[in-house]
């Protein structure tokens, strides 16, 4: 472990970088973060409705394999890349190295994807969380009423929670990341042998394939398959939701052990046991499913499509056994939260670490007892909660904000996989690391290229027709659809903030912002290691001031 550590070390001093987080974690620590972010207790079952309604449970099956083997090349063609840079900055400095020209403005943007992209995850992890807390409430409670302005304040109790937890260090995080590991692999298992043996009137595993298509998009009684495949492939939306977040084994690199490898080999395996996992589990719910009752529990509880899957878990068993389902997704969803907001805190310290962000002075503190980069912590949550604050402007309809905030979180972080996965296709110079693909690297990269161009089409895409008010509405079995929970906002936001980055790198950023900076000499980066090591707070902080002030002048030619 010494060894190893020593080598780490020495490795991210040759990235430019000192040894500033604690390196307490091995591989399995650092699976458990992707694995715990992925969480197939939240994602595969708060988007549940989602496919329910664009394919059924045709698309609920088939999307798990289809999704899983794509994103399974994304995280692959991504292990190859961080295995040779193994660093918290991960997407956006992978970026600024394989570039061949322009480095830093592809740094500048992949950086603000990534960072948009992780912000969407714990946004609508924790808003999801909300509602499934309130739901399991509802369980005790049958007179309670769930309202967005209840979500909203669970919410932001959920992000306080999960801020503190990562304040008290990365030890909490790794111990309690890889209960989660345990807890959603035991959980799955329960909940599959629950629904196994409880429900009496099930549909059975004959309806895992059967065909439901509630989106209003139909050809009304012609012979084209189109609308019907446009649905179906709407439905793949639920397991690619479900399966993002795994560049997070690359941001918490500078706290692994035998990073380059181990970070890597979390990437991989977390997608493909999520992706096995989440298909046992959904198949559980679907046959599970009260003959006939397959519509109306998709529908979710007081307007919020988002409990369908809590339906699909509670309403079969009922009882005590609903209560038990619903907890074990309820802590599920929790562990999954507190994973996002580590991730997204190492990803603001590296990136103000190299002056992106403003105020980067700020973001980029540690604090030296429990060497967490603590503001940057609560930056996370605070951007999130305004976020989530979008959700009190909703009208009648209650999907409407958390997809937005499904797609923000995939479309913003799929581009920033994807851009240095094309880069490092392009840079014949690349020299693979110790973890590697051998020939089949360009493969893998080009359909993870076309994978990602293909999925950011789907989530800009309308899910429900009519998505503007044609008559005022449509019926999908008696339930109206306005025209406000038809429109797909993803695509708006998405353009919007890459509109404010654009902007911002070509009227400003492009004259200061340099990529990814070396910290300073092998001897500076030995002196705040060693003033860290020591506890020696004010040395620390003098020299974390000294290199703070060497960025603003590199930055802003001072």
């Amino acid at each position: 472990m010494t060894a190893s550590h020593d080598a780490d070390r020495q490795r991210l001093h040759e990235l430019g970088y000192a040894q500033e987080l604690n390196r307490r974690m091995g591989w399995f620590s650092n699976f458990a973060i992707s694995f715990s972010i992925i969480s197939i207790l939240a994602g595969g079952t708060t988007t549940y409705y989602l496919a329910g309604f664009a394919g059924g449970p045709r698309m609920i099956t088939l999307g798990w394999i289809i999704v899983g083997f794509f994103a399974l090349l994304v995280g692959m063609a991504m292990a190859e890349i961080v295995s040779v840079y193994p660093t918290a900055g991960g997407l956006y400095y992978w970026s600024s190295k394989l570039a061949r020209k322009n480095g830093a403005m592809w740094s500048w943007f992949t950086g603000w994807f990534n960072l948009i992209g992780q912000i969407g995850v714990i946004a609508s992890v924790d808003y999801a969380l909300a509602l499934f807390t309130l739901y399991l409430y509802k369980l005790f409670e049958n007179d309670f009423v769930i309202t967005k302005y209840w979500a909203f304040l669970v919410f932001a109790v959920m992000l306080g929670l999960h801020g503190l937890i990562n304040s008290a260090g990365v030890n909490v995080v790794k111990k309690l990341g890889d209960i989660s590991v345990w807890w959603h692999v035991v959980g799955v298992l329960v909940i599959f042998v629950l629904l196994l043996v409880a429900p009496d009137n099930r549909e059975g595993f004959g309806f895992i394939f059967d065909y439901n298509n509630g989106t209003g998009w139909t050809n009304n009684g012609g012979s084209s398959f189109l609308p019907g495949l446009y649905a179906c492939m709407i439905g793949l939306l639920l397991a690619q939701y479900t399966i993002t977040g795994f560049d997070a084994s690359a941001h918490v690199s500078e706290e692994t052990h035998d990073a380059g490898r181990s970070a890597s080999i979390a990437i991989v395996r977390s997608i493909y046991v999520s992706a096995i996992a989440a298909l046992i589990l959904n198949i559980a719910m679907l046959q599970a499913t009260p003959k006939g009752q397959f519509s109306n529990l998709i529908l979710g509880v007081d307007g919020f499509y988002a409990t369908g899957g809590a339906n699909a878990l509670a309403v079969p068993l009922g009882g005590i056994g609903a209560k038990l389902l619903i907890a074990i997704c309820v802590v599920g969803q929790f562990f999954c939260g507190m994973a996002s907001v580590t991730a997204n805190s190492r990803m603001i310290y590296a990136f103000s670490r190299d002056g992106a962000m403003p105020g980067h002075k700020l973001w980029h503190r540690i604090n030296p007892r429990t060497r967490t980069p603590t503001n940057s912590i609560w930056l996370g949550c605070g951007l999130s909660l305004a976020v989530g604050a979008l959700s009190l402007y909703q009208a009648n309809d209650y999907s409407v904000a958390f997809f937005a905030m499904t797609g923000m979180c995939v479309v913003g972080l799929y581009i920033a996989y994807v851009i240095p996965i094309y880069l490092r296709l392009t840079n014949p110079d690349f020299k693979q690391g110790e973890w590697n693909l051998g020939n089949y690297s360009k493969l893998v990269g080009w359909t993870s290229v076309a994978w990602v161009g293909f999925i950011t089409i789907l989530f800009f895409a309308p899910p429900f027709w009519p998505f503007w008010p044609i008559g005022g509405s449509t019926d999908f079995d008696g339930v109206p659809f306005y025209h406000l929970s038809n429109v797909n906002f993803t695509g708006p936001i998405i353009i919007g903030l890459f509109a404010v980055v654009g902007v911002w790198w070509l009227v400003s950023a492009k004259k200061w912002f340099k990529g990814p900076q070396v910290q300073g000499t092998p001897d500076e980066l030995r002196l705040i290691e060693d003033a860290l090591e020591r506890g020696d707070v004010s040395t620390f902080r003098k020299l974390e001031d000294a290199e703070d002030a060497r960025v603003t002048e590199r930055q802003h030619g001072h």
